[in-house]
């Protein structure tokens, strides 16, 4: 029926490429709506409570967590046509395989993805919003979006910053590991709720830690956080990329935030002034190639989508207007460091989701 009604309409359609996009389309909304059913699976405690358990019912998992059965069943079955667990269709039990806990329910694990989720929820949640900028082409700062961003995103790089921050990207960066462990100052530029900040806090105690950002409300759950562990050697403070003071340091940070800057070029102009002679800028960025079609994969993917409907807007309604975006790739990174003033500038690692750069004058 489908390659008839085609064929009235346009003879050079194949109806085979519309049916397997059509397909395409259906998994993606497939994704889409069971992405509701895993924060729900988080916020109950169902993946956690299957975590290690080997197979069971689902009236076993309702009754573990004080949920309704038949909810919980549906439940199951939606994530086991997903894949995320496992169905014996002799006992009609589930299992959670032990590879697949270390992404949902393990909150150590440095592959611990559900926080991701509450980022798209945000981001549905602002849809009309956007909609609106996408016409008027005004800006729509981070302050700006649903509170789930804030909790989702610091969530979300957290495991990877515990799991590389202080073991893998600093020792890399020349002499600054050292220099911390007797003390110095840290900058952490762009520090949201501070989960990079509080690590090095904690890492470098004799160290001086500062964490940057223009968002109160995240300052103030930043500090809050850094009280409950009982930290003295970390403030944060409301203040602005290019403008931030309290004297020189020996390290300054960016953490998946240089490209959301209005004007990242004054931005890393103001932190070549407070380096001292030996210090060392470090960026964090999101791994990009710098033509657009190295980036047309399932990572650049999901990096454009939150460049669209986060980095550049918030860019977009700040001073400078460089709309960098989440996928500007190293060329143009570098390109900006070299002209603030950074005559040595490198990229000392990259992961699977990050390029890591060290600069210095």
């Amino acid at each position: 029926m489908l390659e008839t009604t085609l064929e009235k309409k346009q003879t050079t359609v194949d109806p085979g490429k519309v049916e397997q996009f059509a397909g395409q389309v259906i998994t993606d909304m497939s994704a889409c709506i069971s992405g509701v059913l895993h924060l729900i699976g988080y916020e109950l405690g169902l993946y956690k409570a299957m975590d290690g358990q080997g197979f069971m019912t689902s009236k076993e998992l309702a009754e573990k967590t004080g949920t309704f059965e038949r909810y919980v069943r549906e439940w199951l079955n939606n994530q086991a046509a997903g894949g995320y667990v496992q169905y014996d269709p002799a006992t009609k039990k589930y299992a959670l395989p032990a590879e697949h806990a270390f992404v949902l329910a393990q909150e150590d694990s440095p592959v611990f993805l559900t926080p991701g989720f509450y980022i798209v929820a945000s981001l549905w949640g602002d849809r009309e919003k956007l909609a609106k900028v996408f016409r008027s082409g005004e800006g729509f700062g981070w302050h700006e979006h649903n509170h789930d961003l804030f909790f989702g995103t610091e969530s979300f790089f957290r495991p990877g910053y515990k799991a590389n921050l202080i073991e893998s990207w600093l020792p890399l960066v020349d002499g600054i590991s050292e220099r911390l462990k007797l003390g110095g100052r840290v900058a952490d530029v762009g520090c949201g709720h501070g989960s990079s900040t509080i690590l090095m806090a904690e890492a470098y105690p004799n160290a001086q830690v500062y964490g940057y950002d223009y968002h109160q409300e995240s300052i103030e759950t930043a500090s809050q956080r850094a009280k409950e562990k009982g930290l003295k050697n970390v403030i944060f403070e409301r203040a602005s990329a290019d403008s931030f003071d309290d004297g020189t340091y020996d390290l300054i940070c960016f953490m998946d935030s240089f490209h959301d800057m209005g004007n990242p070029l004054k931005a890393a102009i103001n932190s070549r002034d407070k380096l001292t002679k030996t210090g060392k800028l470090m960026i964090v960025e999101p791994l990009a190639g710098d033509n657009v079609e190295e980036n047309f994969n399932p990572i650049g993917r999901m990096y454009y989508a939150a460049s669209t409907l986060i980095c550049v807007p918030n860019s977009h309604s700040q001073e400078g207007d460089f709309c960098l975006g989440a996928q500007a790739g190293p060329a143009k990174t570098v390109e900006i460091l070299r002209e603030a003033g950074f005559n040595n500038v490198r990229v000392v690692q990259k992961t699977l989701v990050n390029v890591i750069y060290e600069a210095s004058m």
